[in-house]
């Protein structure tokens, strides 16, 4: 097959949905695929063999790591070249409206996904009462696609019942190989917590926004008595978590990759992930194959990765001392904490990326003979 992959974040932007994207497109590259991105303009023309086509746009303003690129004819042209059997768009927004736009040009089935719990977000940025917009406007976009992937079954729920049709979940996916608790080390440790080895050591790794809401990690660690935090990552909300933290042992790391990365989450004694906005949360997986048990919101897709007391503990994010309560639990000496991690990793190790892109591939191709179905006829 060739798939047009329209896409509003790539990379060399680091997040859960572009650690999928670039998982997705190196297996169907290794499957025999051949894959195009339209993305915004990062710098790359190629990416394990598939042709990257760079928009230029800018910045969005309440998210200034976000780039829009808006459609412009030479997408056109670049899908004229490349003879795309099927355009796929990823959380369609605004290059998004190109790929549904020439889809419908050219005659080609269409597939999209949701990955970014868009309408919870905007609370989180005084929007609100926009909520019910962006459904509609997502609904518009969504249903004109043959059919409809997210990333787990309470998204699917959610979806259907805000009207979007042909809904189906696109499974989860994690690096076992990379994310391993063998990488655990000392070294890691004292540097997370900044020379406190022995310390209580609880960890957050991904994007420094305020849907994340990690800001309410503080009680947490206020708590807990001697512990440290470590937040891994970095984004627009960096700033004022500086100042909401500043007064606590918290030490911002900044970005990690490959093995340093997996390290991380190794080291610690708990990931905590209070966000209630998550569609899949693909950094529990990640946490959870490097044997680190997570404390998170009972919330979104979560508790599709998350078995509460097996693997980790959920805890009622409506409830303020809900985070503080599980993590005590998960430390207490009465729990059995290498039972949680050996759970986390065997739990981990059932979702490889090869899997989850041949069940994409499957998805494919049964739009692709729906629709060839009438011209058999």
């Amino acid at each position: 097959m060739r798939i047009a992959l329209f896409t509003e974040t790539f990379l060399p932007k680091v997040d859960g949905i572009v650690t999928r994207l670039k998982h997705t497109v190196d297996h169907l590259q290794r499957l025999g695929d051949q894959v195009m991105v339209f993305s915004p303009e990062g710098g790359l023309r190629e990416y394990k063999g598939a042709q990257i086509r760079g928009v230029s746009g800018m910045p969005f303003p309440l998210y200034p790591e976000l780039k829009l690129a808006l459609p412009r004819p030479s997408i056109g042209e670049s899908l004229e070249d490349f003879k795309p059997d099927l355009v796929h768009v990823v959380n369609p927004a605004v290059l998004g409206l190109a790929g549904i736009y020439y889809a419908k040009t050219l005659r080609l089935p269409l597939v999209a996904s949701y990955h970014t719990h868009l309408p919870k977000y905007l609370e989180h940025y005084g929007l609100g009462m926009l909520e019910g917009l962006m459904w509609e406007l997502i609904k518009a976009m969504h249903n004109q696609a043959q059919l409809n992937l997210c990333t787990s079954t309470a998204m699917r729920s959610e979806l259907s019942d805000h009207g979007i049709e042909r809904v189906e979940v696109w499974q989860r996916g994690v690096d076992t190989e990379l994310f391993r608790p063998a990488l655990a080390s000392v070294e890691m440790r004292s540097h997370l917590s900044q020379g406190h080895p022995d310390a209580p050591l609880l960890l957050y790794i991904g994007r420094l926004s305020a849907e994340k809401e990690i800001d309410q990690i503080k009680p947490v660690l206020q708590a807990i008595p001697g512990a440290r935090l470590a937040l891994v990552g970095d984004g627009p909300y960096r700033a004022e978590l500086e100042k909401h933290f500043e007064d606590t042992p918290t030490h911002f790391v900044g970005y990690l990759e490959g093995e340093q990365l997996a390290a991380a989450y190794a080291a610690a004694d708990a990931f905590i992930f209070p966000s209630r906005t998550e569609t899949l949360g693909l950094v529990l997986l990640e946490a959870m194959a490097a044997g680190c048990p997570v404390v998170a919101a009972d919330s979104g897709g979560i508790p599709d990765i998350v078995t509460d007391g097996v693997n980790g503990y959920l805890f009622d994010p409506v409830d303020e001392q809900g985070a503080v309560i599980a993590t005590r639990r998960l430390l207490s000496g009465q729990t059995d904490r290498e039972a949680l991690r050996h759970n986390a990793r065997a739990e981990a190790e059932k979702w490889g990326w090869s899997a989850a892109t041949q069940q994409l591939q499957g998805f494919y191709q049964a739009v692709l003979a729906e629709l060839a179905m009438p011209l058999a006829a």
